[in-house]
């Protein structure tokens, strides 16, 4: 059992919340290890304990990202397990809802019941075998034994559903298992109850199939949310618009936090491990979450600056003065350099605009409730790598009302960008980055990393990260520090 899931049971014993994991208990030991969800029903009146204890453990509420998926009775968290270096999904359920994955129309209010008949398993309390075989045999149905499943492929039980079919079956005593349906869930008879079990057999012909799902939907009106043709037409309509949207726009409903997206940005001289660093970080949050990556230090070019830079190229065919590549990491005020030419004035504010603009569509990104990761991201303070060039390349050897304006535009556009939600600076000392870049420029390499390894970062409020250790313990402590942070 992972360290957070065995933290966190303890909490829930020591505060006397009544709790049982309540389905697929087949395979309750991969919950344990946080390899599946846990799936846990509460009673009510431990709803406020029970959240205070996720709150207090750093877990985080996520919902769907549209508002329609999002199911009353059921939250959604993740928390984080330090040690393991897992994302763990904890399904909390004040109420049994089943059906169709679209839609969730019925409600089976026996939770109490539920909890009641729950003792302690290897791991969690789980509910008595028999009322656990009657909700599965009752999902399975609704799941695969209604005409719009079948139509669409889904009329047989998968590898792991048959297996905890199977599971349970061989723990249900019949007689207790009459019992249950006949006392607390009399919409089903036991004829029709058998006949779902049959129903459920692989060579179950598809006339049977379909006649004991039209009937056991027939038998839980009751229990339904909406009316039945609504809940049809509720079906097919999600599934062409998820279709459409998958296919035309490549979107797809997702879980997103509930206090909304950030936009992480990275920062480091060369050598730091900025790119491996944050493909770790994707990686690690991109199943559960939607995430982005954006490179502000290399922004895609706008429309704007293909047309400029086309034009100065076609300049350059015509005999107008070259672009000439400045030594940007070795101007300092005693030493400003030569005068580079405009064609590099023009580019350095084509470079700031589509820095800024590449800001703009990551900061709206996270609005939406995305993880966006930006690296390379600018901070007025950082001259050396990705800040304003024409005020530190010119000085005040050549002035001229157009060159004011170019200075004025660059620097518009880095005001304009805002610090981002977290910030996380990599310091690695700058002889480690020399040997590490040991096929880039010495002089070029050891300035960028010198400018972050000096530079006092108190008054940002950044996460600084020794870069000098290992990679794996570097993203140990950035996933810890960014968990913390959300």
């Amino acid at each position: 059992m992972l360290p957070l899931i065995e933290k966190f049971l303890h909490s829930l014993k020591s505060e006397g919340v009544i709790y049982c994991h309540w389905k697929s208990n087949a395979f309750v030991a991969n919950a344990a290890r946080g390899e599946d969800d846990l799936d846990l029903l509460i009673y009510h009146t431990y709803r406020q304990a029970f959240l205070a204890i996720l709150h207090r453990l750093g877990f985080k509420e996520v919902s769907m990202s549209k508002k329609k998926f999002q199911i009353p009775g059921i939250l959604s968290y993740y928390g984080y397990d330090e040690t393991a270096s897992r994302l763990i999904h904890v399904h909390v359920h004040y109420k049994l809802i089943l059906g169709h994955d679209l839609t969730k129309n019925y409600h089976l209010p026996v939770e109490n019941v539920f909890l009641e008949s729950s003792s302690q398993g290897e791991f969690f309390p789980i509910p008595s075998p028999e009322l656990e075989y009657i909700v599965f045999i009752i999902r399975m149905m609704l799941k695969h034994s209604t005409w719009s499943a079948i139509l669409n492929g889904q009329g047989k039980l998968s590898s792991r559903e048959r297996q905890e079919m199977e599971y349970l079956q061989k723990k249900v005593n019949r007689k207790q298992m009459d019992h249950d349906l006949t006392k607390h869930f009399a919409f089903l008879n036991l004829a029709l109850f058998d006949d779902c079990i049959r129903s459920l057999q692989p060579l179950c012909s598809f006339r049977f199939r379909f006649k004991s799902g039209q009937r056991i939907q027939k038998a839980l009106r009751g229990c339904a949310i909406r009316p039945k043709a609504r809940d049809i037409w509720l079906q097919f309509w999600r599934r062409l618009a998820m279709g459409i949207k998958r296919r035309v726009f490549g979107s797809v409903p997702r879980r997103r936090l509930k206090n909304g997206g950030l936009l992480v940005a990275f920062v480091g001289g060369d050598g730091a491990g900025k790119t491996t660093l944050i493909d770790a970080i994707s990686e690690w949050l991109s199943p559960p979450f939607p995430t982005a990556k954006f490179h502000l230090g290399k922004p895609p070019w706008s429309r704007t600056t293909t047309f400029t830079k086309g034009l100065m190229k076609a300049g350059r065919i015509l005999g107008f003065p070259p672009f000439k590549k400045a030594p940007f990491d070795s101007i300092t005020q005693e030493n400003p350099g030569s005068f580079p030419g405009y064609p590099f004035l023009i580019s350095a504010v084509c470079v700031a605009r589509d820095r800024y603009l590449t800001y703009v569509k990551a900061r709206r990104q996270a609005d939406k409730g995305i993880f966006v990761i930006c690296d390379r991201f600018p901070l007025l303070n950082i001259i050396s790598m990705d800040g304003p060039r024409i005020e530190r390349m010119i000085g005040t050897q050549k002035d001229n009302g157009f060159i004011r304006l170019l200075r004025k535009l660059e620097n518009r556009y880095y005001r304009s960008i805002a610090l981002p939600d977290i910030l996380f600076v990599l310091k690695a000392d700058p002889e480690t980055a020399v040997e590490r870049k040991s096929d880039e420029n010495e002089v070029s390499v050891r300035a960028r990393s010198k400018e972050i390894w000096e530079k006092d970062w108190g008054g940002l409020a950044a996460c600084i990260i020794d870069a000098n250790q290992p990679k794996t313990k570097v993203l140990h402590m950035t996933k810890i520090l960014l968990w913390a942070s959300i």
